[in-house]
């Protein structure tokens, strides 16, 4: 039974750190299944975190916090959104510019307003997302296996849980059954033909980096008014670039996403579980290479045990229409 509640405690904080990954992961599903690259999931969410647990510092709502963090989210991705769609930018390059624009602003930002090395107050109990405790958890707690399970592991968490898990089924839903869905698709795919059925790339393009902009605005605001009890400077700690990681893993489809996202998260779980634990016949692993546990995995299964995943054929070029 003790291993058994020690495996729940482990895939509950696989959960946990999972959903700003989920959430990073598919933004750049919706923004790279309409041909943008976006390697600035991680200044968004560093810009989203820090707005909302600023504003639910000043405030005392965690509610406020996240319309500020997905307000700052969408703000960049309208400018990420403006330089590589309305001026064909290089797509790449604008997504870098956000990140390094993103870590200083938050920094500098954090500093002036808050005077604590770039870090916003700890946050009281009620200006953070709380944890939900679901029907029957109590009462059926005691129940062999199933109880534990169903408290420990589905029940407890916080509303942004709930809703990046119910964002997945969602996100196949509108990419696979709605005429929206297809369009995205389509104009990562062959923008040009969509531009000759009358339908505008460029605001399809627009709606894909809004939608973008909207999951990384909810990612950050988990990290620091759900997951965390602040903002600390660059919290985001390469999670955006994993999220990007989890997509390429799931090919681009909203489900295999979510595993991958799961199997990073479950490694990173699982690294500080085994800092200072003694391995039989090997001794205490270096805390370094336990915490490269999570990046180590995603280079080998991208280097060799993925397969061949195939992005969007229009993904990261600019659309010129034709006259």
């Amino acid at each position: 039974m003790d291993i058994f509640l020690t495996l729940l405690s482990l895939l509950d904080s696989t959960v946990r750190l999972a959903t700003p990954l989920l959430l990073a992961a598919l933004a750049g599903f919706y923004s790279e299944r309409a041909g943008v690259v976006d390697i600035g999931l991680e200044g968004k969410m560093l810009v989203a975190a820090f707005a909302a647990a600023a504003t639910a510092a000043i405030h005392g709502s965690a509610w406020l916090g996240l319309g500020a963090g997905i307000l700052a989210s969408v703000i960049l991705a309208l400018l990420h959104g403006f330089a590589c769609i309305t001026h064909k930018g290089n797509q790449v390059v604008s997504g870098v510019a956000l990140n390094i624009v993103a870590l200083g602003l938050t920094a500098v930002l954090g500093n002036a307003w808050f005077e604590m090395g770039g870090r916003t107050p700890n946050l009281p109990a009620d200006a953070r997302f709380g944890e939900i405790t679901l029907p029957l958890a109590e009462a059926l707690r005691g129940v062999p296996l199933l109880g534990p399970l169903y408290f420990e592991l589905i029940s407890g968490h916080n509303l942004l849980v709930y809703l990046a898990l119910a964002i997945v089924p969602l996100t196949w839903w509108i990419a696979y059954r709605t005429r929206f869905g297809l369009r995205l698709r389509a104009v990562g795919e062959n923008p040009a033909a969509v531009d000759t059925a009358g339908i505008s790339v460029t605001r399809l393009r627009y709606q894909a980096v809004l939608i973008a902009g909207l999951l990384c605005g909810i990612a950050g605001a988990y990290l620091s008014t759900a997951q965390g009890a602040g903002f600390q400077s660059n919290m985001t700690a390469g999670k955006g670039f994993l999220a990007l990681a989890a997509l390429i893993l799931g090919k681009w489809k909203p489900v295999p996403t979510l595993f991958a996202c799961l199997l990073f998260a479950f490694a990173d779980a699982l690294q500080t579980r085994l800092q200072g634990v003694a391995l039989p016949g090997i001794g205490e692993v270096p805390v370094q290479l336990i915490e490269a546990l999570p990046y180590l995995l995603t280079v080998l299964l991208l280097a060799g045990f993925v397969g061949k995943a195939t992005p969007p054929k229009a993904s990261g070029r600019p659309y010129v229409k034709d006259r």
